[in-house]
């Protein structure tokens, strides 16, 4: 059974930085790309990055900079450092991976999420 388990949300000044988590069963980790993903308030799903079984990576213009998506296929474990957060940050964050089910089609699965919330 696939999961994802989000940690390391919570509340943050403006320009401060939290380190989110993402423990992940289930499926072969180290062969698989994991994405974060956010959606704020009254707002659709962002995607934010994406982390290759390489280690090479992709951000949103909108966190290049500021985020750094890293792995750690020993742990399977993906982690998010978001650094010089805004308000604008404020959202739950998700951690995705996208899989193939036993009929061969692909799937998003997705846990839970934790909140981020950029405040003063």
């Amino acid at each position: 059974q696939v999961q994802l388990v989000e940690s390391g949300g919570g509340l943050v000044q403006p320009g401060g930085s939290l380190r989110l988590s993402c423990a992940a069963s289930g499926f072969t980790f180290s062969s698989s790309v994991m994405s974060w993903a956010r959606q704020a308030p009254w707002k659709g799903l962002e995607w934010v990055s994406n982390i290759y079984s390489n280690g090479s990576a992709t951000y949103a213009d909108s966190v290049k900079g500021r985020f750094t998506i890293s792995r750690d296929n020993a742990k399977n474990t993906v982690h998010l450092q978001m650094n010089s957060l805004k308000p604008e940050d404020t959202a739950i964050y998700y951690c995705t991976v996208d899989l193939i089910n036993g009929n061969g089609y692909y799937y998003t699965a997705q846990g839970r999420g934790t909140q981020v919330t950029v405040s003063s």
